[in-house]
């Protein structure tokens, strides 16, 4: 067994023989952009809190006024409808009540939670949330073909929450 005995680096960066070379130290205006945005990270995640409990707390049971322009102006309701009612119900604890409105809102939920949590981590290590391609491509249309899906079957069974 032989040991090879490397010369301490001579300036930053130069490479260790045989390595790769040292990354370079964080500068102070770095630490402190990354504790900005964690704190607005912060910020974000509590303001949608309170916005999730407080529409659980909305009126939204009603016929009245849709926010939902697709509908205002086709009269046919949208792959995505029933979702701010279904995440009202979610806020107040009722998961039947919020499939039977859209049975994809647990789904949206969890995603939009782990998201923010994949950000926060991102953000804490000092660095931006970087997802991979294929990733955000088969979300995007297998995601998209399954609201679709289910947009179509409800409208032909007629079992869409209107």
């Amino acid at each position: 067994m032989s040991v090879v005995a490397t010369a301490p680096a001579a300036a930053h960066g130069a490479a260790p023989a045989g390595g790769a070379p040292a990354p370079p130290p964080r500068a102070p205006w770095r630490r402190a952009k990354s504790r900005r945005a964690l704190a607005w990270w912060l910020v974000a995640g509590a303001t949608g809190a309170l916005a999730f409990f407080l529409l659980g707390h909305l009126p939204l049971a009603g016929r009245g006024f849709s926010f939902c322009a697709w509908r205002r102006v086709t009269g046919i309701p949208c792959p995505g409808c029933g979702m701010t009612r279904a995440m009202a119900a979610l806020a107040r604890g009722e998961l039947g009540a919020a499939l039977h409105l859209h049975p994809f809102a647990p789904l949206v939920l969890a995603e939009a939670a782990a998201l923010w949590g994949a950000i926060g981590h991102a953000l804490s290590r000092g660095g931006a949330l970087v997802l991979p391609s294929w990733l955000l491509e088969r979300l995007v249309v297998w995601q998209g073909a399954a609201f679709i899906a289910l947009w179509l079957g409800r409208l032909a069974t007629g079992t869409l929450p209107w």
